[in-house]
């Protein structure tokens, strides 16, 4: 009985120095606590039956808490092991898709920049042959205007040549007409 109450009194000593130690050293102080056990049950002659069969339950229980924990933490870092290569292929299709969109954006891009040039092209055309067009209209007006001139200046010539011939019959007939008169 002496040895289960020494037993008893390494307890709270063991409990206290578990809550005084820190959470990340928790596994390092489960594995100190097997090994004390045994040492302390063994030096107990009496109850080595009794403490065996604890120590054992104890083993047992922090075996499979810890395999519980690893087993948790393989599922777990598999899970994001899984979301990680689902994002990574997510972007990546999303990646494909909105290349895909640039190469028809740029391709459609180029036409409508060919389209523009061709259309402003053609109204530069269309402005200069409407401008050769206006051009070749007043160029047509002023030739006509100079034939017209031309003809004029040909039909003031003829006047001028025939009023010179009326003033010469005119002196003409008046010389005639003083001859006759006197």
């Amino acid at each position: 009985m002496s040895s289960l109450l020494s037993h008893n009194k390494d307890r709270p000593h063991i409990r206290k120095s578990l809550s005084d130690s820190s959470p990340t050293s928790s596994a390092a102080t489960t594995r100190s606590l097997r090994h004390e056990r045994p040492s302390r049950l063994s030096s107990s002659g009496s109850s080595d039956v009794s403490n065996d069969s604890t120590t054992n339950h104890a083993e047992s229980y922090f075996l499979r808490r810890e395999n519980r924990l690893s087993a948790r933490k393989k599922a777990v870092e598999e899970t994001e092991n899984n979301d990680y290569k689902k994002m990574y292929e997510k972007a990546l299709s999303t990646n494909q898709r909105l290349k895909s969109k640039l190469e028809t954006s740029k391709q459609e891009l180029v036409l409508i920049q060919d389209q523009l040039q061709r259309v402003q092209k053609g109204r530069a055309g269309d402005c200069g042959s409407t401008v050769l067009e206006a051009e070749k209209k007043e160029s047509w007006s002023l030739k006509k205007r100079i034939t017209d001139m031309e003809d004029q200046l040909k039909v003031k010539a003829e006047l001028k040549m025939e009023n010179q011939r009326l003033k010469d019959e005119n002196g003409a007939l008046i010389r005639v007409i003083t001859k006759l008169s006197k």
